[in-house]
């Protein structure tokens, strides 16, 4: 086991490679079901398995790459495996990783994380008293950092542990193309966000 500067043991996740990633925003969504979002702090490290994510497409109406490449959305269109971070809601900063070849916006927005390392600064970042509520609906994750480099802060792991049965739904929140089934999530988690139906 590697060890933090505070003597704590850190667990050893291995750093995906981009080879690693479907080269297509579905199946990149399901992918990532099971694996695990890293974020290198100077003094901690937070980590987290991700157990839902909702897939954005190519031509994809209710999508951020829908109305074409833009100052705004630049990161989307990185070949896959890069973030996207967007503030929407007015409060909201939604963590998204490009999906596609470069050039072509697709994504997959990151909708929630298991807590595995550092849960307390997570709680404290959120501000919230129950760990349940420091990481489940997109907008309780706190551009265009490359997910699959060796000297990112920001990174994708392989999985810790083996993921159980994964659902599949209509997406969350949306009008465009709600009845589409694009969100993944692992089945009971208590991290997946919406109501016990949602997660079953």
């Amino acid at each position: 086991m590697n060890q933090t500067s505070r003597g704590q043991s850190r667990l050893r996740i291995r750093r995906l490679r981009r080879s690693e990633l479907p080269l297509d925003s579905t199946e990149l969504a399901c992918y990532l079901i099971g694996k695990t979002l890293v974020r290198e702090l100077p003094r901690a490290r937070l980590s987290g398995r991700i157990v839902e994510t909702e897939a954005y497409p190519i031509g994809d109406p209710a999508g951020h790459a829908f109305t074409g490449l833009s100052d705004a959305n630049r990161s989307l269109f990185l070949r896959h495996g890069h973030a996207y971070v967007r503030f929407t809601y007015g409060s909201c900063w939604l963590m998204n990783v490009s999906a596609e070849a470069p050039g072509v916006g697709g994504g997959v927005l990151i909708r929630a994380l298991e807590p595995i390392e550092g849960a307390e600064n997570m709680k404290q970042n959120r501000g919230v008293g129950r760990l349940l509520d420091a990481t489940r609906g997109p907008g309780r994750l706190a551009d265009g950092l490359d997910l699959c480099a060796r000297s990112s802060p920001l990174w994708l792991g392989a999985a810790i542990r083996p993921t159980g049965p994964i659902g599949v739904s209509a997406r969350i929140g949306i009008t465009r193309a709600a009845e589409r089934e694009l969100r993944f999530y692992e089945r009971g988690n208590p991290y997946v966000s919406g109501s016990l139906r949602l997660r079953a």
